[in-house]
């Protein structure tokens, strides 16, 4: 019996008066192009039939909601919604205990339509198996013909296994994709977390688990790809995608200098979580920024990512030129940015600052902040040195001293060197660029 498939209504009003039917008795599922009365009709395979609707329903499934930690709201989001402006159809599944207004509702997004699970609280002990299930129903509910799970752990990855298994009992049609944008196991993640011995061993597998059963991984650095393909994961199917920068309107940032008594002297901005970099090396880079430039102010955006005072605060506690302003809602960054005269971005070289592809970083160079940084893993495909950025190498205190004390004291040159990060940013790392090797993942042909 000839039934009429989602693909061939849309193939109807597409290409009308051709009408499409899908037969479940071709082979290999092929769908059967049937044409008005006296034409042939034309059978294609499966596989071939975007070259005719390119355009393909996607779910997303993550681990959090859009503002508690970065991945959901500066990653998976602002990629969706460029997938929408190229015509896909895109739905975000998450639990909502961070956004409790999300619960049990749907919300439009810039044309992406984000789901809360209708949870209200945060779970516990065997509860979260039942967030995992509230999961995966609401991503089988969705039909896509793509499921992308962020983050290859916790209740994206469990998910991700299910739905694996499923697809290797012919139960799941769609693609399958995993994002990673963070190392999660040994000398990742696993590191800075208060995780037992047996949590850390479970998180560990997982994410190798995960990364190996799918159809394909998109990574945000190419250490991760590296890291993926010694997991012999094939390289045709882990797609390079970092993290993309977004405008952010400002309101200027004199305002911002005045409330914060910052004055007109250099302002010189960190913006952290306080995890990549030993508070020892920073405290002793600024003491030499001091000496140098004595009316220079430091002003610290972020919090740690426990609720502590961070170290760098202590150390620099009867510092009256050090500002710590904790955490600022994203809405308001771009004022922070437009009161410093350049940004620094301190990074220990390890495997955690190696892997990750740092939105902060994007954010500075979006903004058009001259930004002096070690050169460790993904900062090196931001930044070019001398040309858009200044690049030191790690752990080179007396280096990175001397690179911010120059250009504090040369205006032209963070102006050209700013101007030259935000203008690399706009052209190599829009999300309506980036987008391809998304869509690559997603099977779609090129140029599509």
């Amino acid at each position: 019996m000839a039934v009429e498939s989602r693909i061939a209504r849309e193939l109807k009003l597409r290409y009308a008066p051709v009408a499409v039917i899908f037969t479940d008795h071709k082979p290999e599922g092929a769908l059967q192009f049937t044409s008005s009365p006296g034409l042939r009709a034309r059978s294609f395979s499966a596989a071939s039939w975007t070259r005719y609707n390119p355009a393909v329903k996607v779910t997303m499934i993550g681990n959090f909601g859009l503002h508690s930690k970065g991945t959901m709201g500066v990653r998976a989001l602002p990629m969706a919604k460029a997938l929408v402006r190229r015509g896909h159809a895109v739905s975000m599944v998450l639990p909502p205990w961070d956004e409790p207004e999300l619960a049990g509702r749907a919300i439009n997004v810039d044309g992406v339509r984000v789901r809360g699970l209708d949870i209200k609280t945060r779970p516990s002990g065997i509860e979260h198996a039942g967030v995992a299930r509230a999961l995966l129903k609401a991503a089988l509910d969705e039909r896509a013909e793509v499921v992308h799970a962020f983050k290859p752990k916790a209740y994206a990855g469990v998910v991700s296994q299910l739905l694996w298994g499923m697809k290797r009992a012919g139960l799941f049609p769609a693609r399958l994709i995993v994002d990673t944008d963070d190392w999660e196991g040994a000398g990742g993640w696993n590191d800075l977390e208060s995780f037992s011995s047996l949590q850390k061993q479970g998180v560990a597998w997982q994410e190798r688990w995960c990364l190996r059963q799918c159809d394909a991984v998109t990574v945000a650095s190419q250490t991760l790809r590296t890291l993926v393909w010694a997991l012999g994961v094939a390289p045709g199917k882990v797609w390079y995608v970092p993290n993309g920068a977004v405008e952010r309107p400002s309101a200027g940032g004199r305002d911002l200098r005045a409330e914060l008594g910052l004055g007109a002297a250099p302002v010189v901005l960190l913006y952290t979580r306080f995890f990549e970099f030993e508070p020892q090396r920073v405290a002793g880079l600024w003491a030499q920024v001091r000496r140098s430039v004595p009316e220079a102010r430091l002003l610290v955006v972020g919090a740690p990512l426990q609720e502590e005072t961070p170290e760098l605060q202590r150390m620099l506690g009867d510092d009256a030129n050090a500002h710590f302003v904790g955490w600022v809602d994203k809405e308001a960054l771009a004022d922070y940015f437009a009161a410093a005269d350049l940004a620094i971005d301190p990074l220990d070289d390890t495997l955690v600052n190696r892997a990750r592809c740092s939105v902060k970083l994007v954010d500075l160079l979006m903004a058009g902040l001259p930004v002096v940084a070690e050169s460790v893993g993904q900062v090196t495909e931001y930044i070019e040195n001398g040309r858009s950025g200044v690049l030191v190498s790690p752990g080179d205190v007396g280096g990175f001293g001397r690179a911010v004390v120059e250009l504090l004291r040369d205006e032209d040159e963070r102006r050209r060197l700013g101007e030259a990060a935000a203008h690399r940013m706009r052209e190599r790392f829009c999300w309506d660029r980036l987008v391809d090797n998304v869509e690559r993942a997603y099977g779609v042909p090129a140029g599509a």
